[in-house]
């Protein structure tokens, strides 16, 4: 997909300075309210739209690259919106994702990729110790690097699905955060009842930092609707 999606871009781009410098006037002059480069890029992404909507139905059941579609999806949105300023009241490639069976596949394979993440994470020989240990500034409440990954891992989810277009999509990835954030926690209470018997030792302060840092994080994170 990165190729029909790049050669898209590159066209929007190539394009923007003959159209503002061109055709704008020309319209501007006959009273028409038509953006010239809005309109192109709309006229292309209807192109990606149909090949999206051919592509998408042989990919659902590949993760690998199903995940690899979305991922050059967001991508292409992105640099869609902030280089070249398309507006979000247009179609675009988020509505294709948002269809049911497209979405539902989507959550699935996001759920499963992020509860391998934690599965790696928490296996790790560095899970319980801060990335920032030697720097006393930096490090006051002593996360360990697991609980710091957890919520990085949290707020790359939220990126992905900030610009899906209606809320009740964004609710359902809101769902599956919380899912997460409930087998965080009972990962961190197995590991914790395996220490209990040293009440005082590095791993069992580590766990309650890192309840600690999220409780904090999360509390942050409130005012983000």
């Amino acid at each position: 997909p990165e190729w029909y999606l790049t050669q898209v871009l590159m066209w929007i781009g190539n394009h923007a300075k003959f159209l503002d410098d061109k055709i704008q006037p020309i319209l501007d002059k006959a009273g028409s309210s038509v953006n010239a480069g809005l309109e192109f890029s709309r006229a292309l992404v209807m192109l990606i739209l149909e090949k999206l909507a051919a592509d998408i139905p042989c990919l659902l059941y590949d993760d690998t690259l199903f995940c690899h579609l979305v991922d050059e999806v967001l991508l292409f949105e992105r640099e869609l919106y902030s280089v070249h300023g398309y507006l979000s009241s247009l179609p675009s490639c988020m509505h294709i994702l948002s269809e049911e069976s497209y979405f539902q596949r989507w959550l699935t394979v996001e759920k499963k990729f992020a509860l391998q993440k934690m599965d790696s994470m928490l296996s790790s020989e560095a899970a319980w110790v801060s990335q920032y240990k030697d720097i006393t500034d930096v490090d006051e409440m002593k996360v360990p690097d697991c609980a710091e990954t957890f919520m990085t891992l949290l707020l790359v989810i939220t990126d992905r699905y900030k610009n899906l277009p209606t809320a009740s999509r964004k609710l359902q990835f809101l769902g599956l955060q919380k899912e997460l954030v409930d087998d965080f926690r009972i990962r961190l209470t197995q590991v914790m009842k395996e220490e209990t018997r040293a009440s005082l030792g590095f791993r069992y302060c580590a766990i309650l930092n890192a309840v600690n840092y999220i409780a904090t994080v999360l509390a942050d994170w409130a005012d983000n609707v």
